[in-house]
């Protein structure tokens, strides 16, 4: 009788019954892993679609949008000055 050293990889090997869950467990972190990259896909893309709509706006509302800035600014400039001065 010959007597093989056995390892602790080799002895559980042997004696622990290969389950179905292990694949499953992979299955299931590989459907969530897809189901986060889709929802971040669909987070970029509606932020993709707010700043297309912003950037429209602006361009529709450029003159009206400058004069309102121009206001504020000119509005600003006293207010500042009329602080400084006390």
């Amino acid at each position: 009788m010959i007597a093989e050293p056995l390892t602790t990889r080799d002895y559980e090997a042997r004696t622990v019954h290969q389950d179905i869950a292990p694949s499953k467990l992979n299955e299931i972190k590989v459907e969530e892993t897809s189901e986060m990259l889709l929802y971040e896909e669909l987070s970029k893309a509606r932020i993709r679609d707010l700043e297309e709509g912003v950037r429209r706006q602006r361009v529709r509302s450029g003159p009206r949008a400058a004069r309102r800035w121009h206001r504020v600014a000119r509005w600003a400039a006293r207010r500042a000055e009329s602080y400084s001065q006390v």
